[in-house]
C-alpha cells in the first residue's frame, strides 16, 4: 500500500518554556514510520506508528526548532511526503515556535460543540462553521495575526447526533433498527467521526498550523453522559453501553487526550507506553478504558498548560464525577486536590490564570437555582416521590452544571478566591466554558471581606458549529432576566436551600450563532473578542464578524 494520510496532521503541544519543541499527531493508512521535516529550516522528529483496532497512529515530538521562528513542515511516511498534498489550495502548514525570552502576547481562541459539516455543496442546516471561517481568514494572509493555541471545549464529535451521511454509512454495517440506532456503537464508528470532522479541507489544514488543546464532553459519548449513579445503572442495564463508553474513551485517548500531553508527560505515562510499546495496542488500551470506567478516580483526563506567564487548567467535569447522591462531587476528593495544586503552583509566575471546563460555572441565574433545587430533590429533600420526579427532570432538562453540584460548585468559587487573593495574584482569572449553545460573559461578586484581588470572570463560547432553538434562546434570555432572578429563589426555598456564596451579573450577552472567543494577554492586560461567522454576501464562503471587544482587567480596561 502506498504512504498515506488517513487524518491529519494535527499540531498538538508546542512549548512555551524552552520554544524548541512540538508534537505533531497523524493517523496513516499503514503501519510506518513517520517523520516531521522542516525543509530549509531547523527542526524534525520521527516515531513509528501504533496500532489501535485495525488503524494506525503516530505522535511525532519535533525538536531542535528555532524560538521566536516559524517554520514549515511537511510529512513522510516511510520516507514518502504525504503532507501537504499536491492540490492542497493552502498555504504551508508551519509550527510557530515562542521565544520565551521575548513572547510578550499570548492570544488563546476557544469554544465548544462543533457538529461535523455536511458534505462539499451541501445545504449547511446549522449555518457556517466558526472554525472553517477561522482557517481561511488565516490562509488569506498567513503573516496577519493567529491564535497561539486554540481550546477546544468539548463535543469535538457527536457520538449521539450523526449527520446524514454518517448515518447512511452506519446503515452499510448493521441494521439501525437495534440499539444504539442511528449512533455510533464501536471504535470503528466513532473513526469515521473524527475522519467526517477532521477531514474538512480548511479545519484539517487549521489543525496542521494551530497548536489546539481539547478536552471531552457528553456527546463526545452520549447526551447526559454521567447525570446522575440512575443514569448510569439504566445505561449499564442495555446490552450496547458497555461496547460505547469503551469505544469512547479509547477514541477519546487516541484522537485527543495523548495530544494534550507534553513530551515528559507522554514519557511518563504507563499507558502511552503499553499501547506503543507492543505490536497491537487494542488490548492494553482497552483495559485502560475498562479500568476508567469503573474506577474513574484512578484515571485524570485533567491536565495543566503554560504559555509563557499565562496558564491553564484544563479540567474534566465529566469522568471525575462522584455520582451518589448523598455525597455528589463534580470532581472527586483526588482530582480536587490536584486542581488546587495546579491553580495555586508558582502563583507568582502566573500573570493570567485560565481554568477550563466544558460546563459553565456561572450560568444565568435561573438555570443555576434550578439545578441546585433538582439536586435537592434528587438527594430527598421532599421525599422520595420528588426525588424520582426529579431525576427525570435532571435527564429532560441537562441539570447537570456545577450547580447541580452545589458543594463543588462553592468550592471552586473558594478556590478561584483563593487564587486570586494576595500580593501576587494573577491579573485574571478566566473561566473558559462552552456546552449551552450561547455566548455571554459574566462576574461574580464576593462579599466584601472574601473579593479577590484578580478580575474574575466566566467566558463562554458555544457553540462552533451547531444550532440552538428559538425556544431555548428564550428560556436563556428568561434565565438572564430578573424575572427569572425572582423564581429561581422561589425554587431554592422550595428545595430548604441556602443562597450560593458568590453572587454574578451578566456584562456581555447572550449572544447566539457560530463563534469564537480571543483572549490576547499581554503582560497583565487582557483583552476579549467575541467572533461570529456570517456568510459571505453572495453566498460564497464566510467570515467572521466581531460583535463585542473590550478589555477585562480592573475597570475594563486592557
Amino acid at each position: 500500500m502506498a504512504a498515506e494520510l488517513r487524518l491529519g496532521p494535527l499540531l498538538r503541544y508546542v512549548d512555551f518554556d524552552r520554544g524548541d519543541r512540538a508534537t505533531v499527531w497523524v493517523e496513516t493508512q499503514a503501519p510506518g514510520t513517520v517523520e516531521v521535516r522542516c525543509p530549509g529550516g531547523t527542526g524534525g522528529g520521527s516515531a513509528p506508528t501504533f496500532q489501535v483496532a485495525g488503524h494506525h497512529y503516530a505522535l511525532v515530538t519535533v525538536t531542535g526548532l528555532t524560538p521566536g521562528a516559524t517554520t514549515a513542515y511537511e510529512v513522510d511516511v516511510d520516507g514518502e511526503q504525504v503532507w501537504p498534498p499536491a492540490d492542497s489550495g493552502f498555504p504551508p502548514s508551519t509550527i510557530s515556535a515562542p521565544d520565551p525570552a521575548a513572547c510578550d502576547t499570548v492570544r488563546v481562541t476557544f469554544g465548544s460543540c462543533r457538529w461535523a459539516a455536511p458534505p462539499a455543496g451541501g445545504e449547511d442546516p446549522v449555518g457556517p462553521d466558526a472554525l472553517d471561517s477561522l482557517a481561511r481568514r488565516i490562509a488569506a494572509d498567513p503573516e496577519g495575526e493567529r491564535p497561539d493555541v486554540l481550546l477546544l471545549l468539548g463535543d469535538q464529535v457527536y457520538a449521539d447526533e450523526v449527520s446524514e451521511a454518517t448515518r447512511d454509512w452506519l446503515a452499510t454495517r448493521r441494521d439501525l433498527s437495534e440499539p444504539p440506532g442511528e449512533q455510533v456503537a464501536d471504535y470503528e464508528e466513532y473513526t469515521h467521526l473524527y475522519d467526517e470532522s477532521w477531514r474538512d479541507p480548511g479545519v484539517r489544514w487549521l489543525l496542521s498550523t494551530v497548536p489546539s488543546c481539547m478536552i471531552f464532553d457528553d456527546h463526545d459519548v452520549i447526551d447526559d453522559w454521567n447525570t446522575s449513579a440512575a443514569w448510569v445503572a439504566d445505561m449499564r442495564r442495555t446490552d450496547w453501553w458497555n461496547e460505547r463508553i469503551l469505544s469512547g474513551l479509547m477514541s477519546y485517548w487516541v484522537h485527543q487526550h495523548i495530544g494534550n500531553l507534553s513530551p515528559e508527560e507522554l514519557a511518563a505515562d504507563p499507558v502511552y507506553a503499553k499501547v506503543t510499546g507492543v505490536e497491537d495496542g487494542t488490548e492494553p488500551l482497552r483495559a485502560f478504558a475498562v479500568e476508567a470506567d469503573a474506577e474513574p478516580s484512578r484515571t485524570r483526563w485533567s491536565y495543566r498548560r503554560d504559555f509563557g506567564r499565562t496558564r491553564l487548567v484544563m479540567i474534566d467535569s465529566r469522568a471525575a464525577r462522584v455520582l451518589k447522591e448523598s455525597e455528589r462531587a463534580m470532581l472527586d476528593d483526588e482530582e480536587a486536590r490536584w486542581v488546587w495544586e495546579q491553580m495555586t503552583d508558582r502563583r507568582s509566575d502566573v500573570d493570567h490564570l485560565l481554568v477550563g471546563t466544558s460546563l459553565p460555572w456561572l450560568l444565568p441565574p435561573l438555570v443555576h437555582d434550578a439545578e441546585i433545587w433538582n439536586a435537592a430533590l434528587c438527594r430527598g429533600e421532599r421525599g422520595p416521590r420528588w426525588a424520582r420526579f426529579s431525576e427525570r427532570i435532571r435527564r429532560t432538562a441537562d441539570m447537570e452544571h456545577w450547580g447541580a453540584f452545589p458543594e463543588s460548585f462553592e468550592k471552586l468559587a473558594r478556590l478561584v478566591a483563593d487564587a486570586g487573593s494576595g500580593p501576587d495574584a494573577p491579573a485574571t482569572i478566566c473561566v473558559l466554558s462552552g456546552d449551552v449553545h450561547h455566548a455571554y460573559v459574566a462576574e461574580p461578586r464576593w462579599p466584601a471581606d472574601a473579593t479577590p484581588d484578580a478580575a474574575v470572570l466566566q467566558l463562554t463560547c458555544s457553540p462552533v458549529h451547531n444550532g440552538v432553538p428559538r425556544s431555548m434562546r428564550l428560556a436563556f434570555r428568561f434565565g438572564w432576566s430578573a424575572a427569572g432572578r425572582v423564581l429561581g429563589k422561589g425554587l431554592l426555598r422550595h428545595a430548604r436551600a441556602g443562597l450560593p456564596p458568590v453572587h454574578w451579573k451578566r456584562t456581555g450577552g447572550p449572544w447566539f450563532g457560530n463563534q469564537l472567543m480571543t483572549l490576547a494577554l499581554r503582560g497583565r492586560s487582557a483583552r476579549l473578542r467575541l467572533e461570529q461567522a456570517e456568510v459571505r454576501s453572495g453566498g460564497t464562503g464566510s467570515d467572521l464578524r466581531t460583535v463585542h471587544e473590550r478589555g477585562l482587567t480592573r475597570g475594563g480596561r486592557g
